[in-house]
């Protein structure tokens, strides 16, 4: 089977036939799939959509159990936390419900990781990091576009050049390189190739 734009979290299935990897969907299955909003709903109480997964988590005085589903406990009413609480060896502690989150100075409400500044994510060397709320993805360097080559997705350079996408001077060249552009003057103009006189 051949898809020739690729199945970026699938696999092939038959001409252009995308089979999504679970979280995932679209045509391609480049898109992830926002299972808080399906039906049924997959959590009881609240929903936090994650990159091909979901998180549940409880309302305040409720205990997130195992299965998803939230308990009442009266011990989680009285610390007051933000996303729900377990008991561990008959102690509450507040929960996040995502690993990109970390339990505030208070021990109650969950405050954003910036995985992109303490150099805990992982982006390869052509790809760069943006922080989410409890997460974080890669997006291609500046210059760069994300494209379907040779079985793969991967980050291409952009050809300013061809694209129309640069500054130079009408009496200039434009010399593509890699993730950026240069300008040159034309033969009988002097200057930086962005004023040519």
């Amino acid at each position: 089977a051949i898809c020739g734009h690729g199945c970026k979290y699938g696999e092939c299935m038959g001409p252009n036939k995308c089979k999504c990897f679970p979280g995932f969907t679209g045509k391609t299955c480049n898109q992830d799939l926002n299972e808080c909003g399906l039906k049924p709903r997959p959590c009881e109480h609240r929903c936090m959509n994650t990159h091909g997964s979901y998180k549940c988590y409880c309302l305040n005085g409720y205990m997130l159990l195992p299965d998803g589903t939230c308990a009442s406990s009266r011990t989680c009413a009285m610390v007051n936390c933000q996303y729900g609480c377990e008991e561990v060896k008959g102690e509450v502690q507040c929960l996040c419900p995502s690993g990109g989150l970390q339990l505030g100075p208070n021990r109650r409400t969950c405050i954003d990781i910036d995985e992109c500044s303490t150099g805990k994510a992982l982006c390869s060397y052509n790809r760069r990091c943006v922080n989410t709320f409890g997460s974080y993805y890669c997006k291609c360097q500046l210059g760069y576009e994300l494209k379907y080559v040779s079985g793969h997705y991967d980050c291409v350079d952009v050809n300013e050049c061809v694209t129309h996408a640069h500054s130079c001077n009408i009496h200039a060249e434009c010399l593509n390189t890699e993730g950026s552009f240069k300008c040159k003057c034309k033969q009988g103009y002097r200057g930086n190739g962005f004023d040519c006189t």
